[in-house]
Order: C-alpha cells, then sequence, then structure tokens
C-alpha cells in the first residue's frame, strides 16, 4: 500500500512515484460512492472520464456527453475525495478553439473540483494555450475515443513503423508543451514501453503493456459490469472476491506489484 494514504496528492507526488519506478494506479470514477470506495483503497487518480457516456448513459460513444455533465459528475467525485489526484476529461468539441478551452477546463477546476484536465489528440496551440493560463493538462494519444467516427473501429494504433514515430514525436511535444501526464491508448506494449522511457512526465496506459508508468481502467469494466463487453485489455476484478472494495483492492495491488497488465491484455 502506499505509505502517503493521509496526504492530498498533487501533480509533484505523482511525477515522483515515476522517477522512483513506482507504479501508478488509476481508475475511472463518476459518482460519489464509487470515488470514495476507490480513493479509500489507495488509488492514486481518479479519472473523470467521458467514458460515462457508455458505461453510465448507455450511448455507444463517448460523442453526446456535454460539459455540464462532466462538470457535474467531477463534482460528485471531488465531494468526497479525500487523497487521490482527480483528473477529468474535456469531452467532444469542448476545445476546438482556444477560448472553448480555456473556458471549458475554467469549469472543470472552478466548479468540478479537477486537478487536471485531459484532452484527446496532439492539440499543440490548445495545450501550449491551457499550460499558459495555469490549466494542468493531461495529453491522451494512441487511440482517440473521440475521433471514433473518423477513425471507424476500436483498434489498435501505431502498429506500423511511421504510425509509431508519429506517436513518440507527438508524446515528446506535448511534454515540451508542458503537458504533465500523458495516457496511452491501445498501442503496441513495446511502443508504450519506449514513449515512457523517454519522457519524464507520468505515462499512463491503457491497453499499452506493462511498460508504462502506470495503469487505468474503465471501473465498470473492471468490475464486469459494463452494459457493453469488456475490452480485451481489461480484466474482471470480482472474480474471487466478495465485494467492491476488495475487488477494487486487487486492482491497485496488482498495478503497484507490476502483475497487472499481463501478456494477454496486451498488444
Amino acid at each position: 500500500m502506499n505509505q502517503l494514504i493521509d496526504k492530498p496528492l498533487s501533480i509533484n507526488d505523482i511525477t515522483t512515484m515515476k522517477r522512483k519506478g513506482e507504479k501508478i494506479s488509476c481508475l475511472t470514477a463518476y459518482d460519489a460512492s464509487f470515488a470514495a470506495v476507490i480513493d479509500k483503497v489507495g488509488i492514486d487518480i481518479l479519472l473523470v472520464g467521458d467514458s460515462l457516456g457508455m458505461v453510465v448513459q448507455g450511448y455507444g460513444t463517448t460523442i453526446p456527453v456535454t460539459i455540464e455533465q462532466m462538470v457535474y459528475h467531477t463534482q460528485c467525485v471531488s465531494r468526497v475525495r479525500k487523497r487521490a489526484y482527480i483528473i477529468a476529461d474535456m469531452p467532444f468539441m469542448t476545445y476546438s478553439n482556444l477560448d472553448d478551452a480555456a473556458r471549458n477546463a475554467a469549469q472543470l477546476l472552478q466548479a468540478g473540483g479537477a486537478h487536471m484536465v485531459k484532452l484527446e489528440g496532439a492539440r499543440v496551440d490548445c495545450v501550449r494555450f491551457l499550460v499558459e493560463q495555469g490549466i494542468p493538462v493531461c495529453g491522451h494519444l494512441g487511440l482517440l475515443p473521440q475521433s471514433i467516427h473518423q477513425l471507424g473501429a476500436y483498434s489498435v494504433q501505431g502498429k506500423e513503423p511511421e504510425a509509431a514515430q508519429k506517436l513518440r514525436d507527438d508524446a515528446q511535444k506535448l511534454q515540451e508543451l508542458g503537458a504533465g501526464m500523458l495516457v496511452l491508448e491501445c498501442v503496441p506494449a513495446a511502443l508504450a514501453k519506449q514513449i515512457s522511457a523517454e519522457l519524464t512526465i507520468p505515462v499512463i496506459g491503457i491497453g499499452a503493456g506493462i511498460g508504462c508508468d502506470g495503469q487505468v481502467l474503465v471501473l465498470y469494466d473492471m468490475l464486469n459490469i459494463g452494459v457493453n463487453k469488456r475490452p480485451r485489455f481489461s480484466k474482471n476484478f470480482m472474480t474471487g472476491f466478495k465485494c467492491v472494495e476488495e475487488a477494487i483492492t486487487a486492482y491497485h495491488l496488482a498495478v503497484k506489484s507490476a502483475e497487472f497488465p499481463g501478456l494477454e491484455h496486451s498488444f
């Protein structure tokens, strides 16, 4: 278990974990009850993901989620948080220009209580501008769920050499612009390990292998209660346990000990 259990975590603490080689645990959270349990267990990061559109609201994609809904769910989580660092997703089309990006990110921090906002893609101008305003930013590369209608399917990204190099370049650029963290989704494990080693900021993987600095899963997937099919890179942590808290604890310990993800959860 992490010894900082009574101390609210900051981005400096998360970055120190990377520097010391301690794996970082992260789970999505959308409401007060689940967030309180996740926080109590000692999970390092609570991600209020726009994945709520799929697992809470029942949509087929994350695209219908609005900024008002993200602020509401972030408030629910932040009210009960005692230790974990909170990241909130900026939903589809809420950062299409700099003014909208700043206004919507400010809502997530001021009204929602988030500590950092996450946006998808190598949005160079947007990331630079938000960082200049003092807004902590987490990048997100690889599979971009908000671009599903362009991608056509939820598939592994960066398999070809040119695509892999672009991911490496984009990751470096996001770090140079001041992003404080990066999420890599559905990329080959070897590539994710390489990017994690090349960056000084923490890299959190989801379907990106064991070589990342930390791991995140959608809460409903790892509890096997989602309305959609559980992704290959996830795992049913409820197996063998009688309650949610035990399952989340098992996930936390599996991440910290580098037992999860295994090869069967990687690409």
